[in-house]
């Protein structure tokens, strides 16, 4: 089973929060569902932070009572998915002395097994074109480093690497990165860095709009598993860090063009 359930918020008054409150409402979020954080060496659980437009000081937003905010939580095997169905959040979310108030919630439920045979083994028209919306700051740790490029094959390697740990279905390991990585170029984008604030201390990333191209000759079965990859990470987010709300990865369009 595989979740991703999305719930809009509101303020009824202009509401602070530290920069660094996400720490606090996904150990919230845990409590409440009952789940472990950071006991797993990937975690099954992806958080988004809450999203949306507010104001920037210091170390402080302001969120506001004229906008929608979301608050997204993922769940990428049985239990962690199944506990996130479960969860009610009743009709507000309070934490640090703040109140969201609850207007709305949204579930997206498949499997893996459901992904791989619509997406693959269906054998579907191959899409070579990738669009991806990257919502909280996304970033790549490398050697004690941390690169926030949107890299193609550090993309499919996250992907890949939360795939094959979680899903009944192993699509390769380094072979496939490497093909993909001769396959599938950066075709567009147009991203900031953008910091995420994180108890102690920040990590630096990118968010905006990437655009993937895979080339013409590429296989096609191949073509069709880079697209499962893309399409699982609305679910699993992108990089590091995305149980504490990096990452957030969305899809908006599925094209074929091929310029």
């Amino acid at each position: 089973m595989l979740i991703r359930s999305t719930w809009i918020l509101s303020v009824s008054e202009p509401t602070i929060l530290p920069r660094s409150y996400s720490l606090e409402l996904v150990k919230q979020l845990h409590q409440q569902l009952g789940l472990e954080m950071g006991n797993e060496a990937i975690s099954s659980v992806s958080y988004s932070g809450i999203i949306g437009s507010c104001s920037t000081s210091r170390d402080f937003f302001t969120f506001h009572p004229e906008e929608f905010y979301k608050l997204s939580l993922s769940g990428l095997q049985e239990v962690s998915a199944k506990t996130i169905s479960h969860l009610n959040l009743s009709d507000s979310l309070e934490f640090l002395g703040t109140k969201f108030n609850i207007l709305n919630r949204e579930d997206e439920i498949t499997s893996y097994e459901e992904l791989y045979t619509t997406l693959v083994a269906n054998e579907p028209e191959p899409i070579r074109r990738f669009e991806l919306q990257f919502v909280t700051p996304t970033a790549f740790s490398q050697v004690g480093t941390n690169l926030p490029l949107p890299v193609p094959n550090l993309m499919f390697r996250s992907w890949l690497e939360r795939w094959n740990n979680f899903a009944p279905v192993y699509l390769g390991g380094d072979e496939l990165i490497a093909y993909f990585s001769n396959a599938i170029l950066l075709k567009n984008h147009k991203i900031q860095t953008k910091s995420w604030q994180l108890h102690r201390g920040y990590v630096n990333g990118f968010v905006g709009d990437v655009t993937l191209q895979m080339f013409n000759r590429a296989d096609s079965l191949l073509a069709n598993v880079a697209n499962l990859l893309v399409q699982y990470a609305r679910f699993t987010g992108t990089g590091m860090k995305t149980r504490l709300g990096m990452g957030q990865t969305q899809i908006p369009t599925l094209t074929n063009q091929e310029n």
